[in-house]
């Protein structure tokens, strides 16, 4: 019996698997992720710890918790936070117009890490409404973005479609008067088809100034589609309440590919699933660090022979400046 493993182990039968692995790019952090994310820890390093953070900064667990070894404390609400000179950061998904008014009140240090992309649907939303035209808001419930959005006007000023059967459901009070924005992390095609069922219902309603999906939600999703008809499996690095994330798993199903799963690290990897492969796409939401994919490719190579190709659908250079008081030439108060 051993000399029998000895000469599978001679004639080369115990050597890896070659996989090939085609990584996604773009793919991980945007532009606004990384403006959240070096909010924090520009704060920390300004003021010292602690610093408050009002939900996830983004939806990556890994980098809360890399936050909170440095002194960074989340918080869900405003009224977990004691009376503090310390900053108190809004995270990158958007607060209603009622919690920066509660920090006033209580005289809070208050920053405000918002997504320059997701602040740009805030205000098209308040021109909309100022003009006298009802809202439609395609997007998720309950996704804090989505909360965040709808909270910048009265209630009852938003109608919020999350399907194709909302949008044929949905009544105007007056379909001369409608106007329609988006979640900014939405499925680009799920999207064209509810705003092309709006048009066809209400040919009067008005579209976002701009394209309201972000550049990288889209960029990701492309990148997607040119890699998942080409492998076997396909794993999307990212956390399980990450919207960008879900849509990149959804993305690479709808393209064909056999096997799809969301992890958020190499552990989470159900390798009864991708045990036969010959190759691998390799993606990550807008809110996962490299750090993760990198180390999901060393979970691969200790059982396969990897070799790695990048697929690129667009070269990103987008850069947001840190909100005014935290930039390095910015007096320390």
């Amino acid at each position: 019996m051993m000399s029998a493993e000895m000469n599978a182990k001679n004639s080369g039968f115990s050597e890896k698997p070659p996989l090939t692995v085609l990584l996604c790019s773009p793919r991980g952090f945007c532009a606004g992720v990384v403006r959240a994310i070096d909010s924090v820890e520009q704060a920390l390093r300004r003021y010292g710890p602690p610093v408050y953070v009002r939900h996830e900064i983004v939806h990556n667990r890994y980098v809360v918790e890399s936050l909170k070894a440095k002194g960074a404390v989340f918080v869900e609400e405003l009224d977990e936070i004691p009376d503090t000179k310390a900053p108190v950061i809004f995270s990158a998904h958007g607060v209603p117009k009622s919690v920066p008014e509660a920090a006033s009140r209580r005289n809070l240090f208050a920053l405000d890490a918002t997504c320059p992309l997701v602040t740009k649907v805030h205000r098209e939303a308040e021109i909309h409404h100022k003009r006298g035209r009802e809202i439609v808001l395609v997007g998720h419930r309950n996704h804090p973005e989505v909360i965040g959005t709808m909270g910048q006007l009265p209630p009852g000023a938003v109608t919020l479609i999350e399907t194709l059967a909302d949008a044929a459901a949905f009544m105007p009070q007056d379909p001369a008067k409608l106007a329609y924005v988006t979640q900014t992390t939405l499925s680009v095609d799920d999207t064209a088809e509810i705003v092309a069922l709006l048009k066809q219902r209400f040919p009067a309603i008005v579209d976002p100034h701009k394209e309201d999906i972000c550049y990288a939600t889209t960029n990701r999703q492309e990148a997607v589609k040119r890699v998942a008809p080409r492998v076997d499996a396909m794993i999307v690095v990212g956390a399980l309440n990450s919207s960008n994330s879900q849509r990149l798993k959804e993305v690479a199903e709808r393209a064909g590919c056999p096997t799809v799963a969301l992890v958020a690290r190499a552990g989470d990897i159900d390798w009864a699933k991708f045990g036969a492969i010959k190759s691998l796409g390799i993606t990550a939401g807008a809110s996962a660090p490299e750090v993760l994919v990198e180390e999901i490719i060393a979970a691969f190579a200790q059982r396969h022979a990897v070799n790695v190709e990048t697929v690129s659908a667009a070269h990103e250079d987008v850069f947001f400046p840190l909100p005014r008081v935290l930039r390095e030439n910015a007096a320390v108060e």
